[in-house]
């Protein structure tokens, strides 16, 4: 639901009380939902070893291809994102990536114990942008052949 706050504050991130509360659209819109903690099962612990791997590789990533992942979630959220939705962010993008990234391999690419050695070795589909894009790994844009920066 999307929340109005007193005493001018547009927008806040977190968790208060039982609420959790996320700002959007550059601190446009605040959207908040019940808190809810999840039950710990296999796939929760799965999942958590891929999102901290993939946090850590993000880390590691060039500073111009993040640039370039900030250039695409713009474009893509002008040109792909519905307008009721909300866009997804870079780093949201950089998952996505990954995991489709992941799939079209066979094997499936193990995204729990990947490295940055073995993107930059073995990752030519996701070298740059517009390979990942050219590749079918993430949406097509009008005009992305200006993020060829580097992984």
């Amino acid at each position: 639901m999307k929340v109005k706050f007193k005493y001018g504050i547009s927008t806040y991130s977190g968790t208060l009380d039982d609420m959790t509360y996320g700002s959007y659209r550059n601190g446009m819109v605040c959207i908040g939902r019940k808190r809810v903690i999840p039950r710990l099962t296999d796939n929760n612990v799965n999942m958590g070893k891929i999102a901290k791997n993939l946090a850590t590789i993000y880390r590691e990533v060039s500073d111009l291809y993040k640039d370039d992942l900030k250039v695409y979630a713009q474009r893509n959220g002008k040109q792909n994102t519905p307008k009721n939705q909300l866009p997804p962010t870079a780093y949201a993008i950089f998952l996505k990536m990954m995991h489709a990234w992941s799939k079209s391999e066979d094997p499936q690419l193990d995204l729990s114990a990947l490295t940055i050695e073995d993107i930059e070795t073995g990752g030519d589909k996701i070298a740059t942008l517009a390979d990942a894009i050219d590749n079918g790994l993430l949406a097509r844009v009008s005009v992305y052949n200006d993020l060829i920066n580097l992984i």
